[in-house]
């Protein structure tokens, strides 16, 4: 089950990390093409909060997944100080 857990987290990872270049990237593509600076800003920036939210929730999915196989070690505190904490 465990092992279960670990893969769908690594899609979730892999998913949101695909999501927010993706953004990026169109906001870079508008940006080329002339489109509304004030777009592309807000594309740029809600991509940069969208991998912030993402990795919060990544935090959390480890911790949850890392109490499933009986600790908790994976998810003391200052965990987003960790290199594992970005996607």
């Amino acid at each position: 089950m465990s092992d279960d857990l670990r893969q769908l987290m690594g899609e979730i990872e892999r998913h949101v990390s695909r999501f927010h270049e993706r953004l990026e990237s169109r906001a870079q593509e508008m940006e080329l093409m002339g489109e509304d600076p004030d777009v592309v800003k807000k594309l740029t920036m809600g991509a940069d909060a969208m991998k912030d939210s993402a990795n919060i929730y990544l935090s959390w999915a480890r911790h949850y997944v890392a109490l499933s196989e009986g600790g908790a070690a994976e998810a003391d505190e200052g965990e987003e100080d960790s290199e594992d904490f970005q996607f």
